[in-house]
């Protein structure tokens, strides 16, 4: 079993910018990827960005390609979402998820944490 938890959403004017962590835990941790998606009130979830935990390589939806960077710290068990030039469309409820394995989809899920920007 793995834990996600989430932190770092809040308000913020269009412009600004947020980080996002989400700590990973549990008895034993092991995985391929994580990644973080988004959803909006009436939108479906989307897919925002992922990073491979051994390799570091990384993948961006095209909407946040250039303003947001995902990384993570090994030791901690934390992956990040530093998010610049946010946009009012950027507001939506942030949750990072963790994949065990390739091509498997992803098998556990934060609880989320909401991004409000502001115009």
């Amino acid at each position: 079993q793995v834990q996600l938890v989430e932190s770092g959403g809040g308000l913020v004017q269009a412009g600004g910018s947020l980080r996002l962590s989400c700590a990973a835990s549990g008895r034993t941790f092991s995985s391929y990827a994580m990644g973080w998606f988004r959803q909006a009130p009436g939108k479906e979830r989307e897919f925002v960005a992922r990073i491979r935990w051994s390799s570091g390589s990384t993948y961006y939806a095209d909407s946040v390609k250039g303003r947001f960077t995902i990384s993570r710290e090994n030791v901690k068990k934390t992956v990040y979402l530093q998010m610049n030039s946010l946009k009012p469309e950027d507001t939506a409820n942030y949750y990072c998820a963790v994949a065990l394995a390739a091509g498997k989809g992803y098998d556990y899920w934060g609880q989320g944490t909401q991004v409000t920007v502001s115009s």
